[in-house]
């Protein structure tokens, strides 16, 4: 395979070049080598990898989760009880956040429900984002 460069790189797994620099950066991407232009030259390997971490932060995992993840896929390490713990930690959270926005749903839809849009002295949006003040 021909090496790729950065733009290639990142077309093909579906992300921006700077997504590629900043995975470098914080080392979640290996350095790639170098060309005899100094440009450079990425590899098969480097786009699954990136693939793996683009999937994963669509799916909401932290940078700190792929890390461990991506340890986690290299056969010399490679543990699914350990992949299913983060999996599951971070299944938690999502459920929480989803609790967490169907009371905000109940909590706005209520109070939307409440207000008549007309010019009236309380208006229960603004009430309930000023519990302080004082409508008359």
């Amino acid at each position: 395979m021909q090496p790729l460069t950065i733009g290639r790189l990142a077309a093909a797994a579906g992300v921006n070049f700077e997504a590629v620099r900043y995975y470098e950066r914080i080392g979640l991407m290996p350095p790639p080598a170098r060309a005899a232009s100094g440009h450079r030259a990425y590899e098969e390997a480097h786009v699954r990898r990136l693939t793996f971490i683009r999937r994963a932060r669509e799916l909401g995992f932290s940078i700190e989760d792929i890390r461990a993840l991506l340890t986690l896929a290299e056969p010399s390490h490679a543990s699914c009880v350990q992949a299913q713990e983060i999996a599951q930690a971070h299944l938690d959270d999502v459920r929480a956040k989803l609790a967490d926005l169907a009371k905000l749903e109940r909590i706005l839809a209520g109070t939307v429900a409440r207000c008549s849009g007309g010019p009236v002295p309380s208006c229960p949006v603004l009430d309930m984002l000023d519990a302080g003040a004082k409508r008359n």
